[in-house]
């Protein structure tokens, strides 16, 4: 999130960035604090699943474009679910994730408009659909323009 944050700043775009609660803690237990304690664990975790179901919907109905991060070090249901919920939505997606996990995530790879694997390609890409600036190629050297691969007047460029 501070990648993408501060290359948002650095190419000055004009980006509001919203987050999901990212303190575990105070995720799990939100519901106990505002509303009081309660005896069964299950409805503990409902009450802060509530709460933070409100946050996240509206978060995400607001927003132009989401970012869905996953890892390799959880099982992340929740950014699966909100990928769908965006997906539901006709939200405009961006999935960012390691290349080692993206067959686990083919589906929802498959409901995104662009999957990147570092946060400097989310920042490019946002630059890119905002104003049209192109960052230098990634593949450097080795990069080929299409009409030059396929060749110039190709009819099914």
């Amino acid at each position: 999130r501070e990648q993408i944050s501060k290359g948002v700043q650095e190419a000055n775009l004009p980006v509001s960035l919203t987050y999901p609660n990212t303190s575990h803690e105070d995720s799990d237990d939100c519901g106990a604090i505002i509303l009081g304690m309660e005896e069964e664990r299950p409805n503990w975790d409902k009450i802060g699943a509530n709460m933070n179901n409100i946050r996240t919907k509206n978060l995400i109905r607001d927003a132009d474009v989401v970012v869905v991060r996953f890892g390799t070090k959880y099982r992340q249901w929740n950014a699966a679910f909100d990928a769908g919920y965006a997906a539901a939505l006709n939200k405009s997606i961006i999935t960012l994730h390691p290349p080692e996990i993206s067959h686990m995530l083919k589906e929802v790879n498959a409901s995104a408009s662009v999957v990147c694997e570092e946060p400097v390609q989310v920042v490019q890409t946002l630059a890119y659909v905002i104003n049209g600036s192109l960052p230098e190629p990634k593949d450097g050297d080795k990069w080929v323009p299409i009409a030059d691969r396929l060749g110039k007047g190709n009819p099914n460029p």
